[in-house]
């Protein structure tokens, strides 16, 4: 399994990039928004990976962020009627937040105003990955639609942990609050999560 590849990027183009890493050229198709993360061409690249392997080809895809490698898993790998080919217009069409906070809020129109998603398919992906994504999909969303500081940023990402783990919003919320009051404001995300579920 080829998990990234670390190198010279040789080519850009808004659907594909061409990597040299020690003097292998590999090629590897993109969404829109790894597109807009790349750096010029000549310029070091670390793109994070997904072969795809058919009867008549091993096709490698490439993210420059977790968050895109992995919602590209969860739709390949769970809903029915997606292939990479669509998970790849919907990384294109939308961002990681807002199709969480879609699927969160059951909103079927915004999902079939991506290309290559009509209703039906934006039903199901409602259907298959509410229950995934479900509450913190909706808390990240709305985290997202307004620049956060430093420090809120950092209880944020504590709250998503807790939630992601199981805390009910407003539990995960007043723990991660207690949390920092015991441990102070320099406390890492890490710390705060620890302190919350040694509490629990």
């Amino acid at each position: 399994m080829i998990t990234f590849l670390h190198g010279k990027l040789v080519e850009a183009l808004p659907t594909q990039v061409v990597v040299d890493v020690n003097g292998v050229g590999y090629e590897a198709l993109i969404p829109l928004s790894s597109f807009d993360k790349l750096p010029q061409p000549g310029g070091n690249v670390k793109l994070l990976t997904q072969l795809v392997v058919r009867e008549d080809a091993h096709v490698l895809y490439g993210f420059m962020t977790p968050a895109e490698r992995d919602l590209f898993r969860l739709l390949v790998d769970t809903v029915s009627g997606i292939g990479p080919k669509t998970a790849l217009n919907i990384l294109s069409g939308i961002s990681v937040a807002a199709f969480r906070g879609a699927v969160a809020d059951g909103d079927v129109k915004l999902l079939s105003q991506i290309s290559g998603v009509g209703k039906r398919t934006a039903e199901r992906i409602v259907v298959e990955l509410r229950d995934r994504i479900g509450a913190a999909g909706a808390w990240e969303a709305a985290s997202a639609k307004r620049a956060l500081s430093p420090d809120e940023q950092k209880i944020n990402d504590a709250v998503l942990a807790l939630m992601a783990l199981g805390f009910k919003q407003l539990e995960a919320h007043d723990a991660i609050r207690s949390a920092q009051t015991v441990a102070g404001v320099a406390a890492t995300v890490e710390e705060l999560v620890r302190a919350c579920l040694k509490k629990g």
